[in-house]
């Protein structure tokens, strides 16, 4: 029997553990650091399956290792988020959140039963892998935190990773089929707050004031054509301000106004433009009123994600000889939300590639929506595709 058959019978055979593993996690929801169940019941389940298993990584992490090879064998890492979202979740599925407030509304309660999967696989593939490979079960993806905390915590190490792989779920592609790019997969994803001081007064008597709240729709309004104006069409960047506050009452003007939101690039260089322009404007529209010195705070965050071309390219062979050829589309842009697997890319070369939750009779919610669920018919997909990722590396193929 050859080995991508054999695959996809160990596949098939724990499909419908793995489930009800999904939902189980589906229906307890743990938010970032606080997965505590998720990564016990993880790590149990790992032991019990025959991996060795390191616990408590950056908190609520855990980390499977399952030896082959000879010698100095390589390792190939694989990495799913065990997460949730703070969102009342409105599916009416029967197996709903039980966790007022929070849900599994990006999938990484499928992406953790799908590697839990692939991990009882290639477990009874140990004989034929020529190599380690290492579980990595990470928390507080949504966060942006928890991948950089893995890599601090060695995750990366003992034994050293040679490159890795994760899958995100993906509304916009069909159960069967998988999404792979080459370079940028997501974007930088940076925070700023900014505080423009006035003098208050009197609604009536604004000539007395200056008046902050018309200095921050000036900047509002202004920050927009550093993207129309200043940064190149074909660089995709975008500035949302998704928090304004200022004032007690009608008529009064306040003494403050504060903005908060986001800043979303995917490289270097535009990132920093685009900020250098944000405090100029900022500074400028101050001075033009006349008001105090402005208060800029910028956050940067979670970088972009910039998958390895080699891997991606793996990534595509294997999904064309799996799925087969018209099952691997090749996304033509990035996405301009954030992924904190991008840690792990900084270090070692790897690939995130997305996984199709949607069909024709139950298309998929937004990722992030209160109604998403994780499709249980693509968990046999992201098990096979896991699997078959570090056979193809460590056994010096091509494909599975």
């Amino acid at each position: 029997m050859s080995l991508q058959k054999k695959t996809k019978e160990l596949a098939d055979h724990i499909l419908p553990e793995i489930i009800e593993i999904r939902r189980d996690i589906h229906q307890h929801p743990e938010l970032a650091f606080e997965e505590h169940r998720t990564s016990k019941m993880v790590g149990d389940w790992l032991e019990a399956n025959g991996i060795e298993v390191r616990r408590y990584v950056a908190g609520t992490g855990i980390i499977g290792l399952l030896k082959g090879g000879t010698g100095n064998a390589r390792t190939v890492a694989l990495r799913a988020d065990m997460d949730a979202l703070p969102i009342t979740e409105n599916t009416g599925v029967s197996y709903v959140s039980t966790n007022h407030g929070k849900a599994h509304s990006c999938g990484h309660d499928g992406h953790t039963a799908v590697l839990m999967g692939a991990a009882k696989v290639l477990f009874s593939l140990r004989s034929q892998l020529k190599g380690n490979v290492k579980f990595i079960f990470q928390p507080a993806e949504e966060e942006g935190a928890g991948a950089d905390k893995m890599c601090r915590d060695g995750a990366l190490a003992n034994p050293l990773v040679e490159t890795i792989f994760a899958l995100h779920s993906w509304p916009d592609l069909m159960v069967g089929e998988i999404g792979v790019r080459h370079g940028a997969m997501t974007s930088n994803s940076d925070l700023f707050e900014i505080t423009v001081y006035g003098r208050g007064g009197h609604a009536a008597h604004p000539h007395r004031a200056i008046d902050p709240v018309v200095m921050a729709a000036k900047i509002v309004d202004t920050f927009q054509t550093i993207i129309s104006r200043r940064i190149s069409p074909f660089a995709p960047a975008v500035i949302t301000i998704g928090k304004l506050q200022g004032g007690t009452a009608p008529n009064v003007i306040p003494d403050f106004v504060t903005m908060e939101g986001t800043v979303r690039t995917l490289n270097q260089e535009i990132r920093e433009k685009i900020f250098d322009s944000m405090k100029k404007i900022v500074h400028s529209v101050a001075a033009m009123y006349d008001a105090p010195e402005p208060r800029i705070e910028f956050v940067m965050g979670c970088p972009a994600t910039i998958n390895d071309d080699r891997m991606a390219d793996l990534v595509t062979t294997v999904g064309r000889q799996l799925l087969g050829e018209n099952k691997v589309k090749i996304l033509p842009e990035a996405s301009m939300g954030a992924e904190d697997f991008s840690y792990y890319l900084e270090n070692v070369p790897g690939a995130l590639f997305r996984l199709g939750v949607s069909s024709e009779k139950s298309p998929a919610a937004p990722i992030h929506s209160s109604h998403f669920d994780f499709n249980d018919d693509a968990i046999r997909t992201g098990i096979l595709m896991m699997t078959s990722i570090p056979i193809a590396l460590l056994n010096g193929m091509s494909g599975p």
